[in-house]
């Protein structure tokens, strides 16, 4: 069978441990070529990975034989590779969150359907089996009607601080970036939003969020957000960039509760558990990471193959989820303001 050949944009740390081996791993997608305007990140990313063409140029790069685009370049580069990519007729499959502002993404969206192309997002979770599992059980009733949905992930977002090259002590890139463009709730809380979305298959009614500021960022650094759902469920969503972020010995949570009228899924990647307690009594399920990057690149196979999206989150999924989670971080700001 033809493999589709793709290219990549974008050769950052998400990219590295994420994107590209799972596009070098896999049967259905060939990875032609890789774009990064820094020549030293391109070149390490090409040589490490094999790949037959790189580039610095952004017309060379989309006329390198490619069917379809990956975007793991940062966030504020997303509006207009997409564009680009309208121009060159190319499907794309862009890294969340989609864009820097809801009108950003709104046209993203828009023009992509008016040129007759596909755009999804990222949201490699929905792929790992662990997510995959609780789908399966949920439209199976294993644990009754749905409730409540609690779904925390607290974590330092790799330290508050870093070495620089002269051995002194500066703030950590990643992390700084990270808080400019939204916090914890933009960065990685799109990904719970989508996943609550997508298991119970109902819209969000009504949110409320809380913020609460460690550090004198913007947005608030450590994020709740209580969500409405159509179908009655409520959820709750609990960020957080700065839990030990200044320990000597850092730990994080990052659990699901999914809570029904006939029992409790839990998964807890801490303690590497992952179970349904209910009335039958308690199955334990294999323990995986939340990251599915392997299935969602054979899904955007499929989906370029058919022209059916099928499970692979839309632009719009996508436009959603960052939607909710702007406008919580809004919300905290102004509370804040107010107090």
């Amino acid at each position: 069978m033809r493999k589709i050949p793709v290219g990549l944009m974008g050769c950052g740390v998400v990219a590295g441990y994420g994107h590209l081996p799972a596009l070098k791993a896999s049967q259905e997608l060939e990875l032609v070529s890789v774009f990064d305007p820094d020549e030293k990140r391109l070149q390490s990313a090409q040589e490490r990975f094999s790949v037959p063409k790189a580039f610095a140029d952004t017309d060379e790069f989309f006329q390198s034989g490619i069917e379809a685009v990956v975007l793991a370049s940062p966030a504020p580069c997303h509006y207009q590779n997409v564009m680009d990519s309208i121009r060159f007729g190319k499907h794309v499959l862009c890294e969340k969150p989609l864009a820097q502002s809801e009108d950003e993404a709104q046209a993203m969206v828009q023009e992509m359907q008016k040129a007759g192309l596909m755009l999804f997002t990222a949201y490699c979770y929905r792929f790992s089996s662990p997510c995959l599992k609780i789908k399966e059980l949920l439209e199976q009733n294993a644990v009754g009607t749905v409730r409540s949905l609690r779904l925390v992930y607290i974590w330092n977002c790799h330290g508050r601080y870093e070495t620089a090259p002269d051995g002194g002590r500066v703030e950590q890139a990643r992390r700084v970036g990270r808080m400019l463009e939204g916090g914890p709730l933009v960065d990685c809380g799109v990904h719970q939003i989508d996943l609550s979305r997508w298991w119970l298959g109902s819209e969000v009614v009504a949110q409320h969020s809380f913020g609460a500021w460690v550090e004198d960022y913007e947005a608030p650094d450590h994020h709740y957000l209580h969500l409405e759902y159509a179908n009655g469920v409520h959820a709750m969503v609990e960020m957080s960039f700065t839990y030990c972020h200044t320990a000597k010995e850092p730990i994080h949570f990052f659990t699901y509760d999914i809570i029904g009228t006939e029992g409790v899924i839990h998964y807890d990647g801490t303690s590497h558990t992952f179970e349904l307690r209910n009335s039958s009594g308690t199955t334990q399920f294999p323990y995986a990471k939340v990251k599915g990057f392997d299935a969602m690149y054979s899904e955007f196979a499929r989906a370029l193959q058919t022209g059916s999206p099928g499970n692979l989150p839309t632009g719009q999924d996508g436009l959603i989820a960052t939607q909710i989670a702007r406008r919580a971080v809004e919300q905290a700001i102004q509370s804040r303001h107010v107090r």
